[in-house]
């Protein structure tokens, strides 16, 4: 009665675990203290490396396949002071509307999975894929100064979930 869920979890923890070997990442977790050689040597080259005001973000992203986007926070010294897995409902809800632009997006949450645009919205929208329960889209609606104006969650159907 249950072999459906869990063939589905089975599946998924083995697309995780060879996903995170293509993507040379390591299941060694990233702790605080350590140093920025010994971060790259577990996770690999960073997607994009930004200057902070006491340090350095190393972003991974798994976009736009993925559903995962790392940030690791160095301090001046090059040392880790956090870590988190941004693409999830509370780190989204930081997003403000009116106030935040792309860059601040981009540096908060790495490249989307793409950027698109729709009929009804004349600018770029910002689409960033996710997993909460089930397979997620996030939408971050830019105005024509980059500017968010919006977002938008939604349901990602274009996974199969049929076993």
């Amino acid at each position: 009665m249950f072999t459906a869920p869990l063939n589905r979890i089975a599946m998924r923890v083995g697309a995780l675990a060879i996903a995170c070997a293509l993507a040379g990442c390591s299941v060694q977790p990233i702790q605080r203290g350590m140093d920025r050689a010994t971060v790259i040597d577990r996770m690999g080259t960073p997607t994009r490396v930004l200057p902070l005001p006491s340090g350095t973000r190393l972003q991974y992203s798994r976009q736009p396949s993925g559903q995962q986007a790392y940030m690791v926070d160095l301090d001046a010294g090059g040392h880790v002071v956090q870590v988190r897995q941004v693409l999830t409902a509370a780190e989204f809800a930081r997003i403000k509307p009116a106030t935040w632009t792309r860059e601040q997006v981009l540096r908060e949450f790495g490249p989307p999975a793409s950027v698109d645009r729709v009929a009804n919205w004349p600018y770029d929208i910002l689409t960033y894929r996710w997993f909460e329960v089930q397979d997620m889209f996030y939408w971050v609606y830019l105005d024509g100064r980059n500017r968010v104006q919006r977002t938008e969650q939604g349901v990602d159907y274009r996974v199969d979930t049929k076993d």
